[in-house]
């Protein structure tokens, strides 16, 4: 069974879809299998990360940032790809470094995800996006 999930963002940050993805496979019916997540974009990636604290999310952005940042920043003057914008070639290095595909076991109908993991999109652009995940169950 596959679908497409479309996350809208609103610029750099994380997404998360969780609900989406459980209302989903909780309605295919299946009991047990695969899920597997694939981001259909090179400036996006996907995390399972923790839903409990916001300030999670805020010092994974702040640490993405400051690891690698826009082409603005001196220390990235070398960087030839900046045509589409200073966010742009800092996008891809970052969906470079972080997953574009997840694995999430179905046991017994249920995502077997953690008390505090959730699932993300992890928005590496400065604009607003619509961004496709494609979902494989089997």
């Amino acid at each position: 069974m596959q679908t497409t999930f479309t996350i809208t963002t609103q610029g750099q940050g994380l997404f998360e879809f969780t609900s989406d993805v459980r209302h989903w496979t909780e309605g295919t019916g299946q009991r047990d299998g695969l899920l597997t997540l694939f981001v259909r974009h090179t400036s996006a990636s996907l995390l399972i990360q923790e839903n409990a604290d916001p300030e999670v999310q805020t010092d994974l952005r702040a640490f993405f940032h400051r690891l690698v940042p826009p082409t603005t920043d001196p220390s990235m003057s070398y960087l030839t790809h900046t045509y589409e914008g200073p966010d742009d070639m800092p996008a891809h290095i970052k969906a470079a470094m972080m997953p574009v595909s997840l694995s999430i076991p179905l046991c017994d109908g249920r995502l077997a995800l953690g008390t505090w993991q959730g699932i993300y999109l992890f928005e590496h652009r400065t604009a607003p996006h619509r961004r496709e995940v494609v979902a494989h169950l089997g």
